[in-house]
């Protein structure tokens, strides 16, 4: 079977709600990864058979085919690159890589360009759906769901709680593991860890242009007193907002290509795509299913957790990783080690490509070979994706 190679993984860094991107619109900023891909990689923007953009909240300034806008707003590619956006919720992105390389291992497409973006600001979570709601449009939930699901309310943050629950983790065992992505993420973005896969964003702010290149999200001062202080999100719960996801605006590209590209391009690739996995499990609970999706890659795979140099496990809410660690047996020195989305922030659909940015710059920079990158999803689908350094 055809191999299918990453080429360039780029990000922007993120910004916070309200924040230095918050001015940006989504069609620009995703434009503005894409051409970052085209100019880092050298390859010919004529070459690019598509682009596959994740996006979550598809409406307002992201309605309209989010993807195409973004391609026809951009400097390189032309009229003529089509371009897709698709809805994963969280895994959007991580799956517009799986399907690139798909394509490209089924030797239908040769290049193609996975991206993501999200501008929380602007188009607020959950936005979509409340409007309709609001308007008497309807709700999600169909009578035949509701009659299968009676009662159960679909919410990310319960089922967070459930597995801090079933797996036994305290408040401070999630304020601790907060408390470790701040403190990550400001050590990587002091050593430069970041700066090969950050594309700087041209901002405006109350001082002048400036160019937005440091994530907005990390407090540097951060201490486990301040965090075990934010107050707790429901009465009997223990995840605060301080051990949840920060909101974040936020683009991410990905170019995958075949080894013919390669060739034919004198392309340099940064790692090859070794495994590709999505599973689904229990929608209530739904985001303990990265546990099951990690089992079922390495299964596939034939490989074990000892054999991965890396994991980037998404930080949705602090149970998510903590509960892969148990469950997986995995090194926690491995985990997330230049932060997550804790500090980092979570751009919806742009935190898949995001995550793999992070994660290829960081195998090389280590100069380890295997990493793995899941992310739980709404409705409990996780994708996981394994890949090698070449």
């Amino acid at each position: 079977m055809p191999e299918a190679y990453i080429v360039e993984a780029v990000r922007t860094a993120g910004g916070k709600r309200g924040g230095r991107l918050s001015g940006v619109h989504p069609v620009d900023l995703a434009a503005r990864t894409l051409d970052a891909v085209i100019e880092r990689s050298g390859i010919d923007p004529k070459a690019v058979d598509d682009v596959i953009m994740g996006c979550v909240s598809q409406g307002g300034e992201q309605a309209m085919q989010v993807g195409r806008n973004a391609v026809l707003a951009t400097k390189h590619l032309g009229e003529g690159t089509p371009a897709v956006t698709i809805d994963r919720q969280c895994g959007s992105s991580q799956q517009a890589i799986q399907f690139a390389a798909q394509a490209v291992m089924s030797g239908t497409q040769d290049c193609v360009i996975a991206a993501g973006v999200e501008s929380m600001s602007r188009v607020p979570m959950g936005s979509t759906a409340m409007f309709h709601m609001k308007e008497g449009l309807g709700n999600y939930k169909s009578p035949g769901l509701e009659e299968k699901y009676r009662g159960i309310q679909w919410s990310q943050f319960m089922g967070a709680e459930m597995i801090a629950q079933k797996h036994g983790f305290s408040k401070d065992d999630l304020d601790e593991f907060a408390l470790q992505s701040h403190r990550k993420a400001a050590k990587a973005t002091e050593a430069g860890a970041f700066e090969k896969e950050i594309v700087p964003i041209a901002i405006e702010t109350p001082e002048g242009d400036a160019m937005h290149t440091v994530d907005e999200g990390i407090r540097f001062d951060a201490t486990l007193e301040g965090i075990q202080s934010v107050k707790k999100l429901s009465e009997d719960g223990k995840i605060t907002a301080a051990s949840s996801s920060q909101i974040c605006d936020g683009s991410s590209a990905v170019l995958v290509v075949s080894e013919r590209m390669l060739k034919e391009h004198g392309l340099t690739p940064l790692a090859r795509i070794r495994n590709l996995t999505v599973t689904a499990g229990d929608p209530v609970i739904m985001l303990e299913e990265p546990l099951f999706a990690t089992d079922r890659a390495l299964e596939r795979a034939g490989m074990k957790i000892e054999d991965i140099d890396l994991y980037e496990v998404n930080e949705a809410f602090a149970p998510v990783p903590l509960a892969w660690l148990k469950h997986t047996g995995a090194d926690p020195d491995r985990l997330n080690i230049h932060g997550g989305a804790i500090a980092l922030g979570h751009p919806l659909g742009a935190s898949g490509t995001k995550l793999m940015a992070t994660l290829v710059h960081a195998l090389r920079r280590e100069g380890k070979k295997f990493g793995l990158q899941t992310m739980c999803e709404g409705g409990g689908v996780a994708n996981v994706t394994i890949v090698e350094i070449v």
